[in-house]
């Protein structure tokens, strides 16, 4: 196809950002230019984290990283070899920013901040001459032979050798449909991290509690995960909670968002452990108030909770409590049963699962198997993951081999 004078990127977010640098790496003669439609470029880098920005996670092993994504995991195999987590890493300290590892294994720039992860991209940037243009909406995709034509929102239509698209998801099957109109298959997209509304169960008044070591299971479904849960005053959201949304994106968007859930709120015992802490309880404190004697690891808030939901009195001595209500008791807190009713949404954290089907694309160099020439990375493809840095790291690496044009 001759060589590369022009590429254009569509979408100024973090895949978008870094397919153009690694574009202008590869092919520094060339002109590159990104396309933003609104006027903010990176909004997802700077919000995410609570601002921090998660940029990636600390998983140097591939097929364990690759269980993040419940769906396209396995196809993104080739470009995490490509540019992997520690390649992040190494790729932003070389530039002035250092990561930092918290326990749960989310990377994060050192300063707390996103506008280091920002900075870092835009000074990359100019030191690259890479033209931004923004509030530049690209509203038609048009094949010419070997080239490509941008329609743009005013109307103007601007010619190159290569075209990267980076959208992003969109939370409506409409946000693709000038793509679909180049024949590709679009897989609908549905939300796929979101928090449970609960707005029937009492335990919202508990807002602020997180039971450390939960596990979480969706009744009529194969979905269970383990994490911290987090009560809030419309349901339930937290770690465990969120990587259920994602796992069951597309049958919970199936039930409409209505169906139970089940909670062991001490993962690592069963109802029989639980029962034998409570008879030690028992025969060691039996004169002491059980509400203030807790021999488990829950909040004492929780375990209130779960008294008054097996109606015993919080005044309640140990000796004064039958087994059958201890044994009860221990039930609901390993298989604590609540109805979820809809669902909240992160506006600005927004994940979809759905987008350009992964058969349609050349998942070594990102390529278009339809169209030579046209490159995807990043959320406009059928590709989510769980929280903790992983979508991004589908960005960086996704960007990276796109940016290649191979």
């Amino acid at each position: 196809m001759g060589k590369i004078k022009k590429v254009a990127v569509i979408g100024g977010g973090a895949a978008g950002f870094f397919a153009a640098i690694s574009a202008k790496e590869h092919h520094p003669t060339a002109q590159v230019t990104l396309y933003e439609k609104t006027t903010k470029v990176l909004s997802k880098v700077k919000v995410s984290g609570g601002g921090r920005c998660n940029v990636t996670h600390d998983c140097q092993d591939i097929p364990e990283l690759i269980m993040a994504y419940p769906r396209g995991g396995k196809s993104l195999t080739s470009i995490f070899h490509a540019f992997q987590p520690a390649d992040t890493i190494r790729w932003f300290e070389e530039r002035g920013v250092s990561l930092k590892v918290e326990k749960d294994g989310r990377m994060f720039p050192i300063s707390d901040s996103s506008q280091s992860i920002i900075d870092c991209l835009q000074k990359e940037f100019t030191a690259k001459e890479i033209e931004l243009k923004q509030s530049s909406a690209v509203k038609q995709l048009l094949k010419d032979e070997n080239r490509w034509s941008l329609r743009l929102n005013d109307d103007q239509t601007e010619s190159f050798d290569r075209v990267i698209v980076t959208t992003g998801g969109s939370p409506k099957q409409t946000g693709f449909d000038w793509l679909a109109d180049l024949g590709l298959d679009i897989i609908p997209p549905v939300p796929s991290l979101f928090t449970f509304n609960m707005p029937n169960e009492k335990i919202k008044t508990l807002m602020g509690v997180a039971a450390t070591t939960a596990q979480v299971k969706i009744e009529g479904t194969k979905i269970k995960t383990q994490g911290p849960v987090l009560i809030t005053h419309w349901g339930m959201s937290g770690p465990a909670i969120l990587k259920a949304s994602s796992f069951g994106a597309r049958e919970l968007a199936g039930k409409e968002y209505h169906f139970n859930v089940r909670i062991n709120w001490l993962e690592e015992f069963n109802a029989e452990r639980i029962f034998s802490l409570f008879a030690e309880a028992s025969q060691a404190s039996p004169q002491k108030q059980i509400a203030k004697f807790n021999p488990t690891a829950l909040p004492n808030r929780l375990w209130h909770f779960l008294l008054e939901k097996n109606t015993i009195p919080l005044e309640r001595r140990w000796n004064e409590v039958g087994k059958k209500k201890l044994r009860h008791l221990a039930e609901t807190i390993t298989n604590d049963r609540y109805t979820v009713e809809g669902k909240t949404t992160f506006k600005e954290e927004f994940v979809t699962c759905g987008g350009i089907a992964l058969n349609e694309i050349n998942l070594k160099t990102m390529e278009s198997k339809q169209h030579k020439g046209l490159y995807f990375a990043g959320e406009v493809i059928d590709v989510d993951a769980i929280t903790g840095g992983y979508n991004f790291q589908a960005a960086w690496s996704g960007g990276y081999v796109a940016g290649k044009l191979q």
